[in-house]
């Protein structure tokens, strides 16, 4: 009789649980589906057991879901240009490929607020360091919309992406659900990072998941396969990174704008470290301003202390290393550090 008590306990806890949570009506009745399976098991408590332990699991992924809830956008030209100068030195057609996106979502909003928006999908291309990743994180911060990251770079099972079926004891969903899990709103920016570095042996398979992900007459009835139910990322803005298209599938291919991103001149990078990099890694370093002075004939130095590099990675680490030296300097004593032409080779890489 105590154990009978305790396993209708359990089942009511699973009912309460679920009451109150807005559901779309397929997915509330796939889940009392769920709790009439219960009931039958109930007569037997070894099987019972486990059946509440899956059931249970499921229930919490379906309930942290964002099925009716989204972000509000911010939708100010003047302050969405501000952020993108802030962040990023040039890249203006990337930058007005932006803003094109947020006046359609202004007007909209305003002129037609019964259509659905549909944010464009983007697939920035270039060179390592060119500013592909932390464009995607600017147009997050631009529009206020939470960041999902999934990084492809030797992804090679395609179940990472969209989950594994309850029938396995360790199932759970892909990294797209969980992402939106975390994230608590359905209309993120998500950040597909380096897609054509994905292992030889899953190539196909995973291009197959993103024609789906990526398609706007699919991406509404995308389906994990833990959750065997469909959910809508039509609000989504997604981005796509990678170094070169050679290794994409033409379908993704055909879904996705692409924008090159440039490689930048050496004053570019002079410009992208004295003005942004530098005065950044001043403050995370626990500086002043006034600690260290970077004499302007030595830029180039440290923007190429090995070669030439076609990105800004490499410039980003130098100054931070400088910091960092400066950092240690100013605990043993000194006042204030300049590096000039005498001293570069002391603070920046040499062969």
């Amino acid at each position: 009789m105590e154990s009978t008590l305790t396993i209708a306990d359990a089942i009511k806890k699973l009912r309460s649980k679920a009451e109150g949570v807005e559901l779309p009506s397929g997915l509330q009745d796939k889940l009392n589906e769920n709790f009439a399976q219960l009931e039958v098991n109930s007569r037997s408590e070894d099987t019972f057991w486990s059946y509440y332990q899956t059931t249970s699991k499921y229930l919490d992924w379906i309930i942290s879901l964002p099925w009716n809830t989204r972000s509000q956008d911010i939708l100010e030209l003047r302050y969405a240009k501000e952020k993108l100068d802030e962040n990023h030195y040039g890249l203006d057609t990337v930058k007005e490929r932006i803003l094109e996106y947020i006046s359609v979502l202004s007007l909209q909003k305003t002129r037609s607020p019964d259509i659905v928006p549909r944010a464009p999908i983007l697939l920035f291309v270039g060179l390592v360091g060119t500013g592909k990743t932390t464009m995607a994180k600017s147009i997050s911060e631009v529009m206020d919309r939470q960041l999902i990251r999934i990084p492809f770079g030797g992804l090679g099972d395609p179940l990472y992406l969209r989950g594994q079926s309850r029938l396995h004891p360790e199932a759970e969903p892909g990294a797209i659900i969980r992402g939106l899990s975390q994230c608590k709103t359905k209309n993120p920016v998500i950040l597909l990072d380096e897609i054509d570095r994905v292992a030889d042996d899953a190539l196909n398979t995973i291009m197959g998941v993103l024609v789906e992900l990526l398609d706007p007459e699919q991406n509404a009835r995308f389906t994990d396969h833990y959750l065997d139910y469909p959910f809508d990322l039509s609000e989504a803005f997604f981005v796509a990174t990678c170094n070169n298209t050679n290794r994409i599938a033409t379908a993704v291919m055909d879904r996705l704008e692409v924008i090159q991103m440039p490689s930048y001149t050496d004053e570019e990078k002079i410009a992208i470290g004295r003005d942004y990099i530098f005065p950044k890694a001043i403050k995370e370093a626990g500086l002043t301003p006034n600690e260290l002075k970077i004499d302007d004939n030595i830029w180039l130095n440290i923007v190429r202390p090995l070669g030439f590099d076609a990105g800004v990675r490499t410039l980003k680490r130098n100054i931070e290393g400088l910091c960092r030296k400066t950092a240690a300097l100013i605990l043993t004593g000194t006042r204030q550090v300049v590096v000039d032409e005498s001293n570069v080779k002391k603070y920046l890489p040499q062969w």
